[in-house]
């Protein structure tokens, strides 16, 4: 179960951006991603409403990995037919029903295993199965195809199946009345009122602004340096996650909450810096250690994270403070970070959403709502430039075909692109441009951090499977 349930989501998360690029639909990565953490703020609140309380833990993942599944099938014809548009919603359609299932994924373990010390030892086949879909992607050649859509598809399907077989796991709060404050996380909010907590939950979401370029870019920039198997050379940095995640509970009783946040953010500021001055001479071990770092990235900063949290919330709303922390980090930063990835408008939604309504109204024609500001304001700096080289680049570098034991040798890799010195040279100082950006705010993030940012927790007892 572990393993499947990050597998379905590596197929195809990874190399979303790379896929859409060379599909010509590079306008939409920043909305085929933020349909990501949008779900991750709508899904909280299914769990608490339904899952919790009506249904067993392991038929709703169940059914709701099958219907994710199915969604996906539709996904490689839409990008053929370039719709950039219907896709953004089939990917927000799947998600909103995966989401949910991390949570029921940790669930049905805790409910199934006779001592929770052994969670640490299921949940890294978790990571160990998105190293798994990283390493098929790129071993099969379908790091820019629609097919790894079709991977995800059948995975899902497969999962889905595989939960109906699992052990009975009746909801958590069954019988239990509908709370509105536990909802929409009332508790939780309530801890906000701890100036070290409130300057924790600003920060972490700040820093996930910068976080989203990673995911959303780094795939689409890696065959450009040269890396012919993309999917495979991210999986490195969820292998150093892996060694990282065993340190966490040593580190955090020797240096303590804030010290170790903090080298999670300067982690992502290092990693980004890595990959501005590595483009322009196309640097390869530049490139690879901004990879690897990953797992200080990762493990330092959510690990961390999610520890801390455990120990500040009181034990009744320990389950709303996680969620609180999901839906600022993966739902509310993300979602801003992967729209100012794009270079999209910031608040063009409300805009969106406003025309929408008013459009519904009857006897009122189809109608633009435009608000000064909100429509038009953007903050990534030539992201159009970066734009625009970047295709021009990827345009001449054709997608090597090759057996997946050589995906294992390509990881470590690259030939530089056979193009003429003015696309590459132009592509490589737009993209130096590009994520210099998120280097320094992931800096300021981290020197807010460290100023404003003083608390002290207990820090014996702390394990890993707080954490996850």
């Amino acid at each position: 179960m572990m393993f499947l349930q990050l597998f379905v989501w590596g197929t195809w998360f990874t190399t979303l951006g790379l896929a859409l690029s060379t599909n010509n639909l590079s306008d939409i990565i920043g909305g085929a991603y933020s349909a990501v953490p949008l779900a991750a703020i709508i899904a909280p609140l299914f769990l608490g409403l339904i899952s919790d309380r009506f249904f067993n833990c392991e038929k709703t993942m169940g059914v709701l990995h099958v219907v994710g599944g199915l969604l996906l099938f539709a996904a490689p014809q839409l990008i053929a037919n370039g719709k950039g548009d219907a896709l953004s919603w089939v990917i927000m359609a799947h998600m909103l029903c995966y989401m949910p299932t991390l949570a029921l994924s940790n669930t049905v373990a805790f409910a199934n295993i006779d001592d929770r010390n052994k969670f640490p030892a299921l949940r890294v086949w978790g990571t160990i199965g998105w190293i798994v879909a990283g390493l098929v992607v790129g071993g099969l050649g379908m790091s820019s195809s629609p097919k790894i859509f079709t991977l995800g598809a059948v995975s899902g399907i497969v999962l889905g199946v595989l939960c109906f077989f699992m052990p009975k796991t009746p909801p958590p709060a069954k019988g239990k009345p509908v709370n509105v404050g536990t909802l929409f996380m009332f508790d939780a909010f309530k801890l906000l009122g701890s100036i070290p907590f409130l300057v924790f939950i600003i920060c972490s979401a700040l820093i996930c602004v910068p976080l989203a370029y990673y995911f959303a870019y780094t795939s689409v920039y890696l065959p450009q340096i040269g890396f012919q198997a993309p999917a495979s050379t991210m999986a490195l940095g969820q292998v150093s996650e892996i060694f990282f995640m065993l340190l966490v509970p040593f580190f955090f009783r020797k240096l303590g909450v804030k010290i170790m946040i903090l080298i999670g953010m300067l982690a992502w500021v290092a990693r980004y810096a890595l990959f501005a001055m590595g483009a322009p001479d196309q640097v390869v071990w530049m490139i690879m250690l901004g990879v690897v770092l990953h797992g200080i990235c990762y493990d330092f900063f959510f690990v961390t994270g999610f520890m801390y949290t455990d120990k500040k919330a009181p034990k009744e709303v320990r389950s709303q403070a996680q969620s609180l922390l999901v839906f600022f980090t993966q739902g509310v930063g993300m979602f801003f970070g992967y729209r100012i990835a794009a270079g999209q408008p910031l608040f063009s939604f409300i805009s969106d959403f406003f025309s929408a309504a008013i459009s519904a109204l009857p006897f009122v024609s189809e109608r633009t709502i435009y608000i000064p500001f909100i429509s038009d304001y953007r903050l990534t700096p030539g992201f159009s430039a970066v734009q625009e080289s970047s295709n021009a680049l990827a345009a001449t570098i054709e997608t090597p075909t090759f057996s997946f034991w050589e995906s294992f040798a390509k990881m470590f890799l690259s030939e530089k692109p056979n193009a003429t010195g003015s696309i590459v040279s132009d592509a490589m100082a737009n993209w130096k441009t590009f994520w210099m950006f998120p280097s320094l705010m992931a800096l300021v993030v981290a020197v807010i951090f460290a100023f404003s940012f003083w608390d002290k927790v207990k820090q014996e007892e702390a394990s890993p499977e707080q954490s996850k």
